[in-house]
């Protein structure tokens, strides 16, 4: 019988049950909150990190999701970390070297957030090492997908037919929200600001250079057109800000043209309350 030629084995690497190990789930908005739920129930202990955590968000976890204030009791108790939080200067490479290195050996990381937020040249050594037993993400690149354990997959989540329905939704019911009420959700250059549906008789929204004494300059005007704050939101977002002003009291006309003179003041709008 002729002998079949043979090939050096690849490496196994060990298999992993979800259930029992823990999950470390880094950010707990919209999307964190829904994976430490779905880690629940495939029967994981999850540990979640989020110190900006929202009641709405709060409200949504699993009773059994652990909150941990420190982020090292994350890296130093999780089988599986997994990263949900928006890329800025403040979270680029929050995985490094030195977080990696409090990690678990053995540990799979996951990232489908954004790239930047994990050093992958630090990542791609741990991986090598064996420190990383697997890196998961989304963000093909030269380095990434060339990285022994690595599973590199396309960034296509929000590519369905679905989510590009729900985006459109999306899109068009925050422009009817900032149209009819002020309200500013997901934009890109402003803050988010929002003081639900107008109760008074009118709402100021003015978008202006996050400057001091702005707030002071626009109750100014209303206080000597006679008009009552009943109601307020500002929020800003680098140099740029929103401020959502209620009021009540007789209306002038004269009060959008005296706001919209003040220095550093973008545009300015009343909508009339119902």
């Amino acid at each position: 019988m002729p002998t079949l030629p043979t090939s050096p084995l690849r490496p196994r690497r060990p298999r992993r049950s979800l259930a029992g190990p823990s999950l470390g789930v880094i950010g707990l908005g919209a999307i964190g909150a829904m994976v430490a739920n779905a880690g629940r129930s495939l029967g994981m202990h999850v540990l979640g990190y989020d110190p900006y955590l929202s009641v709405k968000y709060a409200w949504s976890l699993d009773r059994h999701v652990h909150a941990v204030r420190n982020l090292g009791d994350i890296f130093s108790q999780a089988d599986f970390v997994t990263i949900h939080v928006p890329a800025s200067d403040k979270t680029r490479n929050m995985i490094g070297r030195d977080q990696i290195a409090q990690m678990k050996r053995g540990v799979v990381v996951l990232n489908f957030a954004r790239d930047i937020l994990v050093d992958e040249s630090a990542m791609a050594d741990a991986l090598a090492a064996g420190h990383v037993s697997r890196y998961v993400t989304d963000f093909a690149n030269p380095l990434t997908t060339h990285m022994p354990g690595a599973i590199v997959t396309s960034h296509l989540g929000a590519s369905t037919v679905e989510a590009e329905d729900n985006c459109a939704a999306m899109a068009i019911s925050e422009l009817h929200d900032y149209l009819l009420e002020g309200n500013i959700t997901n934009s890109v250059n402003f803050g988010d600001v929002n003081l639900g549906p107008i109760e008074t008789d009118e709402r100021i929204v003015v978008l202006h250079r996050n400057v001091p004494n702005m707030i002071g300059s626009f109750s100014s005007i209303l206080t000597d057109a006679n008009l009552n704050i009943e109601n307020m939101a500002n929020k800003r977002r680098g140099e740029v800000a929103t401020t959502l002003l209620e009021t009540s009291g007789p209306w002038d006309d004269a009060v959008i043209d005296r706001i919209c003179a003040v220095n550093g003041v973008f545009r300015a709008r009343m909508i009339p309350g119902r």
